[in-house]
């Protein structure tokens, strides 16, 4: 891990420690630097989670990437400034497009700071979340950048679960599951492989890109639609009916390029 490079990329010029206001910069600048990106997946590229090209891509190509990616890249960082960090597994029901129960391929991070707990999290596309949340603060609404954020336990499980919650105007939505369970690498990797090669993927049948804004705004691509967001409030959407238009997009708002090989023409409809 070259820490210096890494801030640099995320655009993070403080001096750093081991407190909770180093934690909450660099998560935010993460989140808001590096976009959440599906493009191999749709391309036939293999997503390696090799620190060495999760690196190359994310910070020397300045590429995004999904939650496997994305927070080995944050864990890595943290872990050089002297944070103590913990990968949990996660099953993921935001974009759960069909309804049916999701794997459990998710990776989060829980982030201890002088004994408390922090949900750190820059892989979940669209409901990255604005800020860190107390891990272990169940039932109470937690206010972050222009949202409204909750955990609560699912009391009618046999294992003891947690459900992360996202507040739409007056609806709770649920962003995902998880036991407290940690993911150890060998597990990672076989989530990888399932999320970006199974053919029931969703990232193998949908382009999802999507990048948190510094004023808590986001933007997001899912298949033929741009969305420009404030919570639920849409500021902006276009419908994207060409490849070009599409590439332009990508470029633009996300500062990627589309790969020669991905198949995006079945999603322009």
């Amino acid at each position: 891990m070259d820490l210096n490079r890494y801030l640099e990329r995320i655009g993070h010029h403080e001096q750093v420690a081991c407190t909770l206001s180093t934690l909450r910069s660099i998560v935010f600048a993460h989140a808001t630097s590096i976009p959440f990106e599906s493009l191999d997946p749709l391309a036939g590229i293999r997503i390696s989670l090799d620190a060495e090209a999760i690196f190359d891509k994310l910070i020397r190509r300045r590429r995004g990437g999904y939650c496997f990616e994305q927070n080995a890249l944050l864990a890595a960082a943290l872990r050089e400034v002297g944070f103590e960090v913990e990968e949990l597994s996660a099953r993921v029901w935001y974009n759960n497009f069909d309804g049916a129960t999701p794997p459990r391929t998710h990776v989060f991070l829980a982030v201890t700071v002088d004994g408390t707990r922090w949900l750190a999290d820059c892989g979940v596309g669209g409901s990255t979340p604005t800020g860190l949340m107390e891990l272990d603060r169940i039932g109470e609404d937690q206010e972050l950048l222009g949202e409204t954020r909750r955990i609560v336990s699912m009391d009618e499980r046999l294992v003891p679960t947690s459900m992360h919650q996202v507040r739409h105007g007056d609806q709770w939505s649920d962003v995902y599951e998880f036991t407290g369970e940690t993911m150890p690498k060998i597990d990672q990797e076989m989530g990888n492989w399932w999320t970006s090669s199974h053919p029931d993927s969703k990232f193998r049948k949908n382009l999802i890109v999507a990048l948190l804004n510094r004023d808590g705004t986001r933007c997001s691509i899912v298949n033929n639609e741009f969305l420009h967001r404030r919570g639920a409030e849409v500021v902006q959407r276009i419908h994207i009916g060409s490849r070009s238009q599409l590439s332009g997009l990508l470029r633009d708002r996300f500062g990627l390029e589309l790969p020669a090989n991905a198949d995006v023409s079945p999603l322009m409809g």
